[in-house]
C-alpha cells in the first residue's frame, strides 16, 4: 500500500462532508488498485457455495447455503469509466463472468456470470450510492442480485446490506455492514431474513449476522447466525431459543467498550475490540468459514488471494480481452506498480477524456449505448434491471468505445 498519512488531504475533504462521493474527485491515494467491476467479481470467491447449493436436494438446505454468499472485503476501488468491462473466466471453478459500466450518472455496474456446465446463472446490477462523512464512507449498494439454479428451476433474489468504511483517511481501516437482507426463493416461497448488526456503542455486535429461514407458510425452519467476517452457522430454531434462554439466565454479558462517533476531530475512529468470536450452539451446522488471508494482506489493501489475481494480465490474454477491460486501464496498473504520480495523472487524463466524449455526444444529441447489457425487466421481481444481451464471448469487439 501507499501511505495515506497526509494531513493536508483532510483540508480538501472537510468541505465535502455529507456529499455524495461520485460528485467528489477523490485523490487516487484512497483507492485500492482494482476497479469496482473487479470488486463485484469477488462474489465469485463463493462459487463453491453455489455448486454446493446445486447439488442439494432439499430447498431449505439450498437456501441456507446461499445465505452465506456475500462480499468479505470492502476498500475503495476505482470508479469504472463508462463502457469499461471486466471478464473473468475460471475453468477449474467452472464459470465465466462479464461485467460492464452501463451508466455514469448515476454510476451503475452490471454483471452476469454463468456456469460452464449450465448449472447456474448469477447476475445483477449495483449502483453504489456513497456518502462521505469526514472519517468514514457509507455505501448503500442499491440493486438486486439474482441467482438461478437451472437444474432445480429456482431463482433467488436479494439486495446487499449497507456498508461503512471507517478511517478512510487516517488510522486503520475497518468496516461494518448493517441492515436487513431478504433472500427470496421465487419458486418455493421460502425466504431467508438476515440482520447485519451495526457495531453499536460497545462494539459488541460488530460484524454479527443473525436471521432465519422460513417456508412459504412462514414457519421458521432454521436460524442462521455468525459473523460475516468469520463464519456462519445454521441451527434448529427450538435449539436456538432454548440456548438463548439459558444464556440469559447465566448473564452472558461481555465487557463493555465505549465508542464515540464524530466527524469533526482529526483522530481516527477506534475500531471496537473484537469481542469473543462466534459462540457455537451445540447441534449447529457450519455453512461457511472465511479463507485465511495471505501473509502481509494488511499491507496489501487487505486483499484475499483471489483479489490479488484479478488484475493479472496473463501471457496471451491481451489479444483475447475486449479493449475496454479493466486490466488494460493505465491508472490502476500504475497504482498496482506503486507509481502514485503516474496513477494520479492517468486517472485525471481518463476522466477528462470521458468528460470530453460526453460533451461531444451531447453536442451531436447522441445517446450513449451500452454494449453487452440492456435495461429490461427482471423476470422474477418485475423490477427494472440491466440484463446481459449475450455475445461477449464471441470476441467480436468492433463496436467497443475507445475509453483508455
Amino acid at each position: 500500500m501507499i501511505s495515506r498519512n497526509n494531513f493536508s488531504v483532510w483540508n480538501i475533504l472537510k468541505k465535502c462532508i455529507g456529499m455524495e462521493l461520485s460528485k467528489i474527485a477523490m485523490p487516487v491515494v484512497f483507492n485500492e488498485p482494482l476497479s469496482f467491476l473487479q470488486r463485484i467479481s469477488e462474489y465469485m470467491e463463493h462459487t463453491h457455495l453455489i455448486h454446493k447449493a446445486c447439488s442439494l436436494s432439499d430447498s431449505i438446505e439450498r437456501m441456507q447455503t446461499i445465505s452465506s454468499i456475500h462480499w468479505e472485503r470492502t476498500g475503495k476501488p476505482f470508479n469504472p469509466l463508462l463502457g469499461e468491462t471486466y471478464e473473468l473466466t475460471r475453468e477449474e471453478e467452472g464459470y465465466r463472468l462479464i461485467s460492464e459500466q452501463v451508466s455514469h450518472h448515476p454510476p451503475i455496474s452490471a454483471f452476469h456470470a454463468q456456469s460452464l456446465k449450465q448449472e447456474f446463472e448469477f447476475h445483477g446490477s449495483i449502483y453504489p450510492k456513497l456518502k462521505f462523512w469526514g472519517k468514514s464512507v457509507e455505501a448503500e449498494p442499491k440493486g438486486t442480485m439474482t441467482l438461478e439454479l437451472l437444474k432445480h428451476k429456482e431463482a433467488y433474489t436479494w439486495t446487499n446490506p449497507m456498508c461503512c468504511v471507517h478511517n478512510i483517511i487516517l488510522g486503520k481501516l475497518w468496516i461494518e455492514q448493517y441492515g436487513t437482507v431478504e433472500i427470496v426463493n421465487h419458486s418455493t416461497g421460502d425466504k431467508c431474513v438476515l440482520n447485519f448488526k451495526p457495531c453499536g456503542m460497545f462494539g459488541k455486535e460488530l460484524h454479527r449476522v443473525e436471521g432465519h429461514i422460513q417456508d412459504k407458510s412462514k414457519k421458521k425452519r432454521r436460524v442462521i447466525y455468525g459473523k460475516w467476517t468469520e463464519c456462519m452457522y445454521s441451527v434448529d430454531p427450538k435449539v436456538y431459543e432454548a440456548n438463548k434462554k439459558a444464556d440469559k439466565k447465566s448473564g452472558g454479558e461481555s465487557k463493555k467498550l465505549k465508542q464515540e462517533h464524530s466527524t469533526e476531530s482529526e483522530e481516527a475512529d477506534e475500531m471496537p475490540e473484537v469481542q469473543e468470536t462466534v459462540t457455537v450452539i451445540p447441534g449447529s451446522a457450519l455453512l461457511w468459514r472465511i479463507t485465511p488471508r495471505p501473509a502481509h494482506s494488511a499491507q496489501m489493501y487487505n486483499f484475499t488471494s483471489f483479489a490479488m489475481t484479478l488484475n493479472e494480465l496473463e501471457p496471451g490474454m491481451e489479444r483475447l480481452l475486449a479493449p475496454t477491460d479493466c486490466r488494460l486501464r493505465p491508472d490502476i496498473k500504475a497504482m498496482e506498480n506503486g507509481d502514485i504520480d503516474t496513477a494520479s495523472t492517468e486517472k485525471e487524463r481518463l476522466e477528462e477524456k470521458q468528460r470530453a466524449a460526453r460533451k461531444e455526444r451531447s453536442k451531436d444529441e447522441e445517446e450513449w449505448s451500452t454494449r453487452w447489457f440492456q435495461l429490461g425487466t427482471n423476470p422474477h421481481t418485475g423490477a427494472e434491471d440491466w440484463l446481459y444481451t449475450g455475445g461477449y464471448f464471441d470476441r467480436s469487439y468492433t463496436d467497443c468505445p475507445n475509453i483508455y
